[in-house]
């Protein structure tokens, strides 16, 4: 009779250490295998989210699109990222109930929850602009204000958004 703990073999034992490896891994082999255009980040505290979509134009100005939703409520916002120059930046732009069609500048600012620089970070947690649609997808990101912004949008109060986000996201999944 032994009383060590031995490998079980099989394939039951197989498929456990299989499952076992798969949700040992840190969220970092995501990155490794997602395109930013399909990655999708949550804050800390899990009362956001953040889902890129693919532009599906080769011509579009933004290098980026995304979505962020606040959890447990309706608010959806939709953003863009925007590649500027002197000094080069990716700048982010996100809004919420802005009016269809045709817009002023007045309508815009209106509806315009946030604006700054959205950084990308590795694993190694180094950070730099985020890069465009195809490249690979930044293990978390940074858009600065992102919390107070929210608070002070048309997308806080009653019924809407009443948790601020962190301004650090993390890469969750890779969208399918």
């Amino acid at each position: 009779m032994s009383t060590g703990i031995g490998i079980v073999t099989g394939r039951k034992g197989v498929a456990a250490i299989a499952i076992a490896t798969f949700f040992a891994m840190p969220a970092v082999t995501f990155g490794a295998e997602c395109k930013q255009e399909r990655a999708v980040y949550v804050d800390r505290d899990g009362a956001y989210e953040l889902r890129f979509a693919p532009l599906n134009s080769p011509s579009a100005a933004a290098s980026n699109q995304f979505k962020i939703s606040a959890l447990k409520t309706s608010v959806i916002m939709e953003g863009y990222v925007m590649p500027s120059e002197d000094p080069v930046r990716a700048i982010g732009i996100l809004m919420f109930n802005c009016p269809e069609g045709d817009a002023t500048g007045a309508d815009l600012d209106a509806c315009t929850v946030w604006q700054g620089a959205v950084y990308g970070m590795n694993a190694k947690g180094e950070i730099d602009n985020l890069q465009p649609e195809g490249a690979e997808a930044a293990e978390k990101l940074m858009l600065p204000g992102l919390g107070p912004a929210i608070r002070e949008s048309s997308a806080w109060g009653n019924g809407k958004a009443s948790v601020a986000p962190w301004d650090v996201l993390t890469l969750k999944e890779c969208a399918t």
